[in-house]
């Protein structure tokens, strides 16, 4: 978690290069969507394949030994280079037309500027892909401080291209992406050598286990693509609204983004080999314990923090990105993506373990139907709020789908796996959003007082600490579970509560 904070902070401070550079401008929204052009088209298989690697290399491993699945790694990595190379030669001829694709309000300079980016950054594909099979490598091999690590050097050069854009030429933008994402390859390989996996440059296509992570990886893929949709809808939208309302969600999404990797990614990459493990022995109470403490520790952090940005919005993009280019208007924009943003936080983390769990019990199907749902949900509501509340209405839409898909998936795992303690989550829940409400109305109190002495900043710092010093005695006073295992963190108590 301290690396996931790190690597996540250093995230922050490359959209801060961005923001300050180019505000929320033309070029910023070209620039984005050339990043999100070969992201979105590749994670409709890339991150299904890595979602049933990982239980799937276990199960070779644990039947077949280490030989065996090295093998069966190599040959998902020759499968994921010739995507890739279909992938690019499919958007270099048609590079124009997918561009409009995902942006279709662009014309002019700014239509112009995306195609010339786009046809650098699409060959990211090939090393996205294969930093996809390489994360779930390490991770099944418990190295998780490796993956920690890989996005520190993938921040630091892109800060340094975004200068080299503004300084030299925007074509850097392009170019930096590439070697940001080849440098995340390089620094994983050599640990990956050292766990005894050799490179080979052939396929075999009659790996039954191959064929067996395609079918499962299907549903994976479709869910997957679900959400890529999602997101493609968000930002045509967005570029037909206002200049620059790409770049606006886009930086909102970042700070949910930033506060997700933190509080949840950090969970579920330690959480996933755990109960994927725990399926293989069909432990289903460990399981399930795994899964609900997990939920719980989520919601004690992530309610107080959703409270808080919907209160702050405007004041929390003011203190970080409110310098340099990113004006008044990219302000007003991007506060109000961010407050309709928050209203979903703390279900967008719920998602995400429920999907681990279900995906550890190799059943990609419920995700993936869930998903569907929920697209159909955020498109129409796309379409409905972004007419009254405009760029924060996409914003909104994404919010209501992601609670409709959580409520979705509990249900589906009861059904699955029987009763999860539920009831005990709902009690937890709602002392954990008492207290987040005894939190914000003290926080709001202090900042206005101090306000009226100090800047803004100063005084929404000092409203963010004394906050959170009332939120973390409410929680302890009303012995929220889940506070157990902050305690025993700090404590060393024998006592353990584990994730």
């Amino acid at each position: 978690m301290l690396l996931t904070i790190v690597s996540k902070v250093m995230g922050l401070a490359r959209e801060l290069s961005l923001s300050y550079f180019f505000g929320a401008s033309n070029i910023s929204d070209a620039y984005l969507i050339a990043l999100t052009i070969p992201t979105v088209i590749f994670s409709f298989i890339g991150l299904g394949v890595k979602t049933t690697f990982i239980p799937m290399y276990r199960e070779v491993f644990d039947k077949n030994g280490i030989e065996k699945a090295n093998e069966f790694t190599n040959n998902v990595s020759v499968l994921i280079s010739l995507v890739s190379t279909i992938i690019v030669i499919i958007v270099q001829i048609f590079t124009v037309d997918v561009v409009r694709i995902f942006a279709s309000g662009f014309e002019g300079d700014t239509l112009i500027l995306a195609v010339q980016l786009t046809r650098i950054t699409i060959f990211s594909v090939y090393i996205i892909g294969l930093n996809y099979i390489c994360e779930g490598y390490l991770q099944t091999n418990s190295k998780f401080l490796i993956t920690g690590l890989i996005g520190i050097p993938l921040n630091i050069i892109i800060v340094l291209s975004i200068v080299a854009g503004y300084k030299v030429d925007t074509v850097w933008l392009g170019i930096g992406q590439i070697i940001a994402v080849l440098s995340q390859l390089g620094f994983m390989i050599p640990f990956i050598i050292k766990q005894g996996y050799k490179v080979k440059g052939h396929i075999n296509l009659r790996d039954k286990n191959l064929t067996r992570m395609f079918y499962l990886s299907i549903p994976v893929i479709l869910g997957t693509s679900v959400n890529q949709i999602n997101k493609l809808v968000d930002r045509t939208i967005a570029s037909s609204i206002t200049v620059g309302g790409i770049s606006a969600l886009v930086y909102a999404n970042r700070l949910n983004l930033f506060i997700q990797g933190i509080f949840v990614l950090s969970v579920t990459t330690v959480m996933f080999p755990m109960v994927t493990k725990m399926a293989s022995q069909n432990n289903t109470a460990g399981i399930k314990k795994i899964t609900m403490d997990a939920i719980n520790g989520v919601s004690l952090l992530l309610v107080p923090i959703a409270i808080g940005s919907m209160l702050f919005s405007t004041e929390i993009v003011d203190l970080i990105y409110g310098r340099g280019a990113f004006d008044i208007e990219a302000i007003q924009l991007t506060a109000s993506s961010l407050f309709y943003y928050s209203i979903g936080i703390t279900f967008f983390g719920f998602r995400e373990i429920l999907a681990k769990t279900f995906y550890s019990l190799q059943d990609t199907k419920t995700p993936m139907i869930n998903a569907a749902i929920g697209m159909g949900i955020n498109i129409v509501l796309n379409i409905i709020l972004s007419k009254y509340l405009g760029v924060g209405g996409l914003a909104l839409a994404t919010s209501i789908a992601g609670i409709c898909i959580t409520l979705l998936m509990f249900i589906s795992l009861r059904r699955k796996m029987g009763a999860l303690g539920l009831k005990n989550v709902g009690i937890s829940l709602m002392k954990v959003i008492f207290a987040s409400l005894v939190m914000a109305v003290i926080a709001k109190y202090i900042f206005m007082y101090f306000d009226s002495l100090y800047s803004q900043n100063i005084a929404l710092l000092i409203a963010i600490v004394g906050g959170a010093v009332i939120y973390f005695v409410s929680v302890y006073l009303t012995k929220v579970e889940g506070m157990d295992f902050i305690i025993n963190s700090i404590t060393a108590k024998k006592k353990k509560v584990k994730l």
